[in-house]
């Protein structure tokens, strides 16, 4: 769909072609295949069927220690998500997909650390206030 245009030289006076079109559109060197859907769909079902199995077959002793985990497994799934199905790499659409990612990421981490820190060190950093004793006659 390239189109050539014709332009006077401004120096000499030539007419020169010039190609304007682009047939690349933002290409990020990236062409998903069939094998690629494939492979990722391969990993995200094994991310999946390893935690179910952790969970029901009661692997780890320790509560906390499944969950932690878990927590990697979806961690893991997450980016082969991004990588096999949403494409995201650093260089999609010169970078700037990677960068809104990196941001947002940034903004989640803050606001779920203060969150917590300050659920955290809401009982302790409240005045212990007295209570309303009531006198009832019985």
């Amino acid at each position: 769909m390239s189109q050539a245009h014709t332009q006077p030289h401004n120096d000499l006076g030539h007419d020169h072609v010039h190609d304007h079109g682009h047939d690349d559109h933002g290409d990020d060197g990236y062409h998903a295949t069939v094998g690629g859907y494939v492979k990722g769909f391969i990993l995200a079902v094994l991310l999946t069927v390893i935690p179910f199995w952790l969970v029901m077959g009661k692997v780890f002793q320790s509560p906390t220690t499944t969950t932690l985990v878990l927590l990697a497994f979806a961690a893991v799934q997450i980016v082969v998500h991004m990588i096999y199905f949403l494409h995201l790499n650093s260089k999609a659409e010169g970078g700037w997909t990677m960068l809104s990612l990196i941001f947002t990421v940034v903004l989640l981490v803050i606001m779920l650390v203060g969150s917590i820190w300050v659920m955290f060190h809401l009982n302790t950093n409240l005045m212990d206030m007295p209570r309303h004793e009531t006198t009832q006659n019985p």
